[in-house]
């Protein structure tokens, strides 16, 4: 994942440095999503002709995909496995268990124009590991588009660059430090940003190859 220089992004690593102190979470309980909004409905036109022939007579479907569809748009998913690949799921399960452990309070960013949306916004949370100096944290969380530029703007504040891949924008920044034993400890952030859907993730020494690219196939398609 693309990395900042670390004078840009020193406010950031300094917030996630003293998030390490503290790796916990919530249980897995996703928020009330708004209702989806209802299909539009196709009037199918009439032809003018002096005798009506069998096309004519039966409704023609529609070719044109919905607003939604268009736009990128995904429903909240109720349960976290259900935002991984089977492949995923399963390599996690192996390799930084467990899922949610009630102990691990890591928050899947430290940027406070994106907490604020996360605080606002329906989501559900999901987190690796057990309470420690590594975890992984992450937030799908469902945004408007007001939302989704705060985030944006948030992200850009703190230095963390972005670039558009996968159908939508990609944001990831990565710093490392030295702990006091002289351990050398490496953190970062990946946000995704698509339609009505944002991906946060914060990891502390866990960062799974694929992690959020197989978050997004599983997602969208």
């Amino acid at each position: 994942m693309p990395t900042t220089p670390r004078h840009a992004t020193r406010a950031w690593a300094a917030a996630l440095a003293a998030a390490a102190l503290v790796l916990t979470v919530t249980a897995c309980v996703p928020e009330p999503g708004p209702s989806g909004s209802a299909a539009p409905t196709t009037t199918p036109g009439g032809t003018s002709s002096a005798a009506p022939s069998a096309s004519s007579a039966a409704p023609s479907p529609s070719a044109t995909p919905t607003a939604t569809a268009a736009a990128g748009d995904i429903s909240l998913p109720s349960s976290c496995e259900q935002i991984y690949s089977a492949g995923m799921l399963a390599s996690l399960n192996e390799t930084t268990p467990p899922l949610n452990d009630p102990g691990v309070t890591l928050l899947s960013t430290q940027i406070s124009e994106a907490l604020e949306v996360l605080d606002a916004a329906p989501t559900i949370r999901c987190s690796w590991g057990t309470p420690s100096e590594s975890g992984l944290a992450t937030n799908v969380t469902i945004v408007d588009a007001a939302q989704a530029a705060a985030v944006q703007t948030g992200l850009a504040n703190a230095g963390i660059g972005c670039e558009s891949t996968l159908g939508g924008t990609l944001c990831a920044a990565s710093t490392q430090s030295l702990t006091l034993d002289n351990v050398l400890v490496t953190r970062g952030e990946t946000h995704f940003l698509r339609g009505n859907g944002w991906v946060s993730t914060s990891w502390i020494s866990i960062d799974p190859e694929g992690y959020t690219p197989d978050i997004v196939s599983t997602l969208w398609g």
